[in-house]
């Protein structure tokens, strides 16, 4: 009867949670993507972190024995370092503050900080949840871990200072602006926006005409890079007609510089 048990449960699980909102939702917003530009990414990396911070796009790349933290050209794409985890360790996502370099683990339960300048680590932090994606605002790191959660952490300690739940299931990448955390739904092509005082979801993003035709064989190559670019109402957290966002995905070989628009 154990597995009964398990399925009802599951059952239940998944009637309270979804993958995203349902469709007739009035109180979501709707959006598509327009595509501004392309530039290269490197077919052979399993994305789990996308960011820019100064003049470099950071990237946090998964797999055992492949993850690394990568310095990379915000303009070409082109890696400029790259650091590996342990080969044991399977990295995921990545933030950068003022004054670190975050970087998850996915079940290995070792949360790294590096020092910007060297990538050196120079503290290493517990994790009792599965690590999947990270980003900061102004005073808080925020993570995901697949769950619907998002947790907002202390970001001198890690410590969870508190949770929402968004409804929304298997949250992944993320990016904090100041108004909207974004967040890749794996295995989907949905990108969405979370409210981080209420973890209410009031942004869907359709980006399924992104996804890149060589990759649609490959289940594991689905969307999940999310970097704000600076300098444009993105990175304020506007979602308007300036707002602009790269994006990625696992094993994609380009990388778009895209806003949000209204479903044709």
């Amino acid at each position: 009867m154990r597995w009964l048990l398990a399925l009802v449960l599951v059952s239940l699980l998944s009637a309270g949670c979804s993958s995203a909102p349902a469709p007739a939702d009035p109180s979501v917003t709707r959006m598509t993507v327009q595509v501004l530009g392309t530039m290269p990414h490197d077919p052979a990396a399993f994305t789990q972190g996308f960011e820019i911070a100064g003049d470099s796009l950071w990237e946090g790349t998964g797999l055992v024995g492949q993850s690394q933290l990568r310095e990379t050209d915000p303009t070409t794409g082109a890696v400029r370092r790259a650091i590996d985890l342990p080969p044991e360790q399977f990295g995921e996502g990545i933030t950068v503050t003022p004054t670190a370099i975050w970087q998850l683990t996915w079940r290995d339960g070792v949360v790294y900080r590096r020092d910007p300048a060297t990538l050196a680590v120079t503290a290493t932090f517990p994790n009792d949840r599965e690590g999947w994606g990270i980003c900061h605002t102004a005073t808080d790191l925020v993570t995901s871990d697949g769950s619907s959660t998002l947790v907002f952490r202390d970001p001198a300690t890690f410590a969870p200072r508190r949770t929402v739940d968004t409804g929304v299931r298997m949250l992944n990448e993320l990016e904090c602006t100041p108004t909207t955390i974004w967040a890749n739904v794996w295995q989907t092509d949905e990108i969405v926006g979370v409210d981080p005082a209420s973890g209410r979801v009031t942004t869907v993003v359709d980006a399924a005409a992104l996804r890149p035709a060589s990759t649609r064989g490959d289940a594991d190559a689905v969307l999940n890079g999310i970097a704000a670019i600076p300098g444009t109402d993105g990175a304020s957290g506007a979602t308007g007609d300036g707002a602009q966002f790269l994006l990625t995905g696992k094993r994609w070989p380009v990388t778009y510089r895209v806003r949000w628009a209204a479903p044709s």
